[in-house]
């Protein structure tokens, strides 16, 4: 008895302490959401307030005065493409690396490991250098590389070791029937690893969809900024229009969070694979 009032005594704090987080966590992001219906006198005058009213004055000056929707395109093209070409040349490499056992696998794999420990910042003299000489500055195909090259390791990482997870009798009774490794792959293996794409999906493109670092030193042009170059020009010299500033945030805000909320049940599903038996 003793033993299930203590057990339900942590259950309960536990939770406390979960909501606290989460509140904290939340705090922000609501502040930032509501900012947006407020006016410059409001935002200064009353920070921590709801808006008077639901005012889309700013959103519709971000919307119908500015290049955010450019940014905000040019944003969603480089991180969509991004991913896919992650998660397909990922899967690939992961599967070879999980599935099969070949001289040099574990060199590969360590390879791949490396590319963790190496920020690519470090080489950003070559790699603009490398770059120019492919006509890839000042185009969204460029970044686009960069940011597989980039992320390619962690997607290797997260996926192998999902896929050794996975039993070979699946794979045997299927050679048996007489499917192609392609086959087995794509129709047998996939599937059951949906929740490891997940995670390796996110993982990686909230780290794009963010970044402000590659943009700045690859990207001139304003028609192929991203959304996180765009915002800046928000700032002026002399003053700053708080309210359509956080108006913008929301909006970039809003796609990353959206996806997360839609694919949180495969995300959670994958982060606690193999906790219970």
């Amino acid at each position: 008895m003793q033993t299930k009032k203590k057990a339900n005594f942590n259950t309960w704090l536990m939770q406390i302490f979960l909501g606290c987080n989460a509140v904290i966590m939340l705090y922000p992001i609501f502040m930032m959401a509501i900012s947006g219906f407020k006016t410059n006198s409001e935002i200064f005058g009353k920070p921590f307030s709801l808006p008077s009213s639901l005012n889309f004055d700013n959103f519709l000056v971000i919307w119908n005065t500015t290049d955010v929707p450019r940014y905000l395109l040019n944003s969603t093209i480089v991180t969509g493409l991004s991913v896919v070409l992650l998660l397909t040349m990922g899967t690939m490499a992961a599967y070879a690396l999980a599935r099969y056992k070949f001289r040099g696998n574990i060199m590969i794999y360590l390879f791949f490991l490396s590319g963790l420990m190496l920020p690519l910042r470090l080489a950003i003299i070559p790699l603009f250098i490398q770059l120019k000489y492919l006509g890839l500055i000042d185009s969204l195909l460029g970044l686009i590389c960069i940011y597989t090259a980039m992320s390619l390791p962690a997607t290797v990482f997260i996926l192998t070791g999902f896929l050794k997870t996975l039993p070979s009798e699946l794979e045997d009774s299927a050679r048996m029937d007489g499917a192609s490794e392609a086959r087995i792959m794509v129709q047998i293996m996939l599937p059951l690893i949906s929740p490891a794409l997940v995670i390796a999906g996110i993982y990686t493109a909230v780290p794009i969809w963010n970044d402000f670092f590659f943009p700045l030193i690859f990207i001139q042009s304003p028609e192929w900024k991203t959304l996180a170059q765009g915002l800046t020009s928000f700032f002026g010299e002399y003053s700053i229009n708080y309210g359509v500033l956080y108006a913008g945030l929301t909006l970039a805000a809003l796609p990353v969070v959206t996806i997360f909320i839609i694919q949180s049940n495969r995300f959670i599903a994958g982060m606690t694979a193999g906790a219970i038996k």
